[in-house]
């Protein structure tokens, strides 16, 4: 068996990581989850770390129930990848001018752009059907209506932490943008207005965890969440659509007859109606991917330990999931007061990035190995490709 299986309450815990390993505060919340009584499963990916209510690498089946910490606040969180046709001699030499480049087109941490951008004047955009979904929002939760404007002016940003938009190469040096973002500040708003309202119900009054609250189909509570989740979940899809079209266009602008091949794109923070065992459950992935059989995805790591592009094996014991990257192995705080702007600079050598105190708990050694987050997974996914990057941006 390639996961161990570790004694839960309802069901078991299986692991694709070593439960020795694991933080005792990670291994509680798994526990915490297997005495729900709506859970039929729980897939553990390599990458999981301790979250709030649930852990990040967690992958949830629940019978007629959703819980909103489960998915995690940055709904919709994902990745975007496409492949250029582009080959690394043909890069710029001033790799610092096309990074100068990106920070224009794409605002990054808590800048927003200084007018809504007009779907129509990104080239080669894939989503469509942008005044339907734009009329949703009058149906979200009347809480974030004031929110608006900005949820309008955060349309292809990339906000902070961990998100990044990165050029990378292959083994083949083939050339390729890679952006890592979410739903922005109104996924945020409106996880925490649900998770709080999921708090209050009388059915989450003695659960292990508050902070694992549910909410229960055929209620109206249920209903609330499951549109304002979707509709969080298309706002992050289109956030990333909009910023690779910007990101495409500055290179495209810097190096003329840029042509784009391939494109990938998956969540990673998100809730999904399936079928497993027979049984339709509604599967929350916070910090995994899908990855059923055929499926593409991507696994990055750290700012200088690159991305993997993988293909799904379809695995049932997992729920057709494979972890969304190489996990956090220190706190941000920790990595603040352990690393230096010289340390972060020595560990991102060779990429044009930021190398201040500003992003130094975004630190490689802040995270695990991303070579043994991808090897404690052959059974999940294959490899596809491996990135590196040369360029990084970060909010």
């Amino acid at each position: 068996m390639p996961y161990t299986e570790v004694p839960g309450d309802r069901v078991p815990i299986r692991m694709w990581a070593d439960p020795d390993e694991v933080e005792s505060a990670a291994m509680k919340q798994l526990r915490n989850v297997t005495r729900m009584p709506w859970v039929h499963g729980l897939a553990v990916m390599p990458d999981v770390h301790y979250g709030k209510g649930a852990t990040v690498g967690s992958v949830i089946a629940m019978r007629d129930a959703v819980s909103p910490a489960a998915v995690g606040v940055d709904i919709g969180c994902g990745m975007t990848a496409v492949r250029t046709g582009l080959t690394a001699e043909r890069l710029p030499d001033d790799l610092g001018r096309l990074r100068s480049a990106l920070e224009a087109a794409v605002p990054v941490g808590f800048h927003a752009h200084d007018e809504p951008v007009d779907p129509a004047s990104v080239p080669g955009l894939r989503s469509t059907g942008w005044e339907g979904f734009w009329d949703g929002f009058a149906d979200l939760a009347p809480a974030v209506h004031f929110r608006l404007e900005r949820a309008l002016r955060q349309m292809g940003t990339l906000g902070g932490g961990n998100h990044f938009l990165e050029v990378c190469l292959d083994d083949e040096a083939a050339v390729w943008l890679v952006l890592h973002s979410g739903s922005r500040n109104i996924g945020k708003e409106l996880a925490d207005h649900h998770i709080e309202r999921a708090r209050g119900l009388a059915h989450n009054q003695d659960l292990p965890d508050r902070d694992l609250a549910v909410f229960l189909a055929g209620t109206p509570e249920m209903d609330a969440y499951r549109r304002d989740l979707f509709w969080a979940q298309d706002y992050a899809r289109r956030n990333r659509d909009v910023m690779m079209g910007l990101a495409c266009r500055v290179l495209a602008e810097q190096v003329p007859g840029t042509t784009f091949e391939q494109w990938i794109s998956c969540h990673h923070n998100y809730v999904a109606e399936e079928t497993h065992d027979g049984v339709d459950v509604l599967v929350t992935r916070k910090g995994a991917i899908r990855a059923g059989k055929g499926d593409y995805g991507i696994i990055p790591g750290s700012m200088a330990t690159g991305t993997y592009i993988v293909r799904g094996l379809g695995s049932p014991a997992s729920f057709h999931s494979a972890s969304h990257g190489a996990g956090r192995r220190m706190s941000r705080s920790k990595a603040r007061k352990t690393f230096t702007a010289a340390d972060l600079a020595e560990q991102t050598r060779g990429v044009e990035c930021r190398k201040d105190l500003g992003v130094v708990d975004e630190i490689p050694a802040a995270y695990k190995d991303l070579e043994s987050v991808i090897s404690a997974q052959t059974d999940l996914v294959e490899v596809v490709a491996h990135l590196r990057q040369v360029v990084c941006v970060k909010g």
